[in-house]
């Protein structure tokens, strides 16, 4: 699919189709994060990020302290 920016007051819009947005649960509260590497854009929900963040952080807390949090579970 080619698309073309459009002009939104002083900036510019990609117009993204419904059908993407439904297939990629995006909805006008969602927050995005936005990335590039200078020759592509990615989109992708925050949330989902924050996730990965998130579970990355709790990952390095139970290899970490996982045995003493489960003696102290008992």
């Amino acid at each position: 699919m080619i698309k073309k920016l459009t002009k939104h007051g002083n900036s510019y819009a990609l117009i993204i189709d419904k059908p993407i947005l439904e297939l990629l649960h995006f909805t006008i509260k969602c927050d995005l994060e936005i990335t590039t590497d200078g020759e592509s854009l990615t989109i992708r929900r925050a949330d989902s990020v924050r996730s990965k963040r998130i579970n990355a952080a709790l990952d390095k807390i139970d290899e970490r302290y996982g045995d003493v949090l489960q003696k102290l579970a008992e």
